[in-house]
């Protein structure tokens, strides 16, 4: 039996912690197959518990681990998680510091497409690079290297002899229902949803894999072009496991494609209604599934899904059709108005700092934004992971080669036509213009559940607004801070 621990990057930026801390459920699969294998396994949540590189150097002194794992891992995603990858390998740094024979891994979409660049610096302290889906890699991993063997498992990346080695992949797990979460291992006060009425928040999947094209997202390709699903039947039960044993107020779907097939969602739906669990749920989805969903959004609602987000991402054809998206302007309205006739809170993202953009082109998108109105706008900043296709598109333009900073906030392209300082500053200018008129909106709104929410997460959103945008040029009162809510 070997000791391993699973470590989270200690990475915070401004953006989905704002408003919650979410579970590391990526690490939490992969504690769990540890554990089916006989072994001893630790989670420590560093980027949750708001700790730094000594507080897990000291968790590796006491532990002494045999291996430490690590992820590029963030909150409700792995598709965009390049941001944490300088200090993902930072951690393997303390833990050959503490212990050179201890055996450092790597695992998640940067590393899975980007082992080259990682292992071919040999300052990083990566021992196995995991490609790819890890629960079975690991388990065959763990059982391998004190035999000697750990060269030989599929899915794994290294080094030898000053090469780099990719082994063919691991096939993917056919039953993902025979995976068991190590629930246990995680600290459950540190995860709260902090939108009103707030509680504990726990994240879980229902399916793995995508088969949309999007330019700027891996998951199509981390997944190799594969979907598969739970039965709803245990995703029921798994959550009512964790609503008994934990106090569960809030769940969010982090699969990308949970809606995929209609006959199994609304399988999904019933028995969340059927089970009346009285909890919340925020799910992400395609806006045409939205659309072919229109005579069971209601179910929706009954079910407790109370927030759901979708990529509207440019009013633009042209850029949408550069993403491939494979949406229009118009389903994205039609999708919002559905869901705000529906009840549900409706949150929609509007990419801006493309190569092409000019204050003209902003100033659309804020306007878009308006338009479709969803009750949520966030503006994230075109962001090339260097595994996606938009990479090769915008290489020229690209300026920021920090990863760290790949965090969808900081501008990392240069357009044509304007500056990088003046992509921050539009992006200031998004933000305190869509929420100048949407705070008035909501304020409009009769007491209620949906103004309550919405309230308490424009004051999150804009809480210490002011280090992170530059809103110098948005042409809005330098004081509209969250005094301005404080009123209402």
């Amino acid at each position: 039996m070997s000791k391993i621990l699973f470590v989270t990057a200690p990475y915070h930026c401004w953006g989905v912690q704002v408003v919650g801390k979410w579970p590391p459920l990526h690490l939490a699969y992969l504690a769990g197959a540890a554990l089916e294998a006989g072994h001893e396994a630790r989670i420590f949540d560093a980027m949750n518990k708001g700790l730094g590189f000594g507080d897990i150097r000291g968790e590796i002194e006491r532990f002494q681990p045999d291996f430490v794992m690590t992820l590029d891992y963030l909150p409700v995603t792995g598709a965009i998680s390049t941001a944490t990858v300088p200090d993902a390998l930072r951690i393997l740094d303390v833990a050959k510091e503490v212990n050179p024979a201890i055996v450092t891994l790597l695992g998640g979409p940067h590393p899975t497409f980007m082992f080259g660049e990682i292992l071919e610096d040999g300052n990083n302290h990566v021992d196995y690079i995991l490609k790819g889906e890890p629960e079975q890699t690991l388990k065959q991993l763990l059982a391998a290297i004190p035999e000697g063997k750990g060269k030989d498992v599929k899915g794994i990346a290294y080094r030898e002899e000053g090469n780099v080695v990719s082994n063919a992949n691991q096939p993917h797990i056919v039953e993902l229902d025979s995976l068991n979460p190590a629930w246990h291992l995680l600290d459950w006060d540190d995860y709260q949803y902090r939108v009103a009425p707030g509680g504990r928040m726990a994240s879980i999947l229902t399916s793995r894999g995508c088969d949309m094209e999007c330019a700027f997202c891996s998951q199509r390709m981390f997944w190799r072009e594969d979907w598969r699903c739970r039965k709803p039947e245990n995703v029921i039960n798994e959550m009512a496991h964790l609503i008994e044993t934990y106090n569960i107020s809030f769940f969010t779907l982090i699969d990308a494609y949970p809606t995929k097939i209609r006959e199994r969602w609304e399988l999904f739906l019933d028995l969340l209604i059927e089970r009346k669990f009285g909890v919340q749920l925020l799910i992400e989805t395609r806006v045409e599934d939205i659309i072919r969903d229109a005579d069971i959004l209601h179910k929706y609602a009954e079910a407790g899904i109370i927030h759901i987000y979708i990529g509207a991402e440019s009013a633009d054809k042209d850029t949408l059709n550069s993403l491939n998206k494979g949406t229009s302007f118009e389903q994205n309205k039609q999708a919002l108005d559905l869901c705000r006739d529906a009840g549900i809170i409706t949150e929609a993202s509007f990419m801006i700092g493309f190569p092409n953009e000019t204050w003209d082109s902003i100033d659309s998108t804020i306007e878009s934004a308006k338009y479709l109105n969803p009750d949520i706008a966030v503006f994230p900043v075109v962001t090339p992971m260097p595994f996606t296709p938009i990479h090769a598109d915008m290489k020229d333009r690209i300026r920021v080669w920090d990863y760290s900073k790949y965090n969808l906030v900081t501008p990392i392209v240069e357009p044509f036509e304007m500056s990088m300082d003046e992509i921050t500053q539009a992006l200031g200018t998004c933000y305190m213009k869509f929420y100048t008129d949407k705070v008035q909106e909501i304020v409009a709104l009769e007491d209620g559940f949906k103004r309550r929410y919405m309230m308490s997460a424009f004051k999150l959103m804009m809480k210490d607004h002011g280090k992170h945008f530059d809103f110098s040029a948005s042409g809005m009162p330098m004081h509209f801070t969250t005094d301005a809510f404080v009123s209402y």
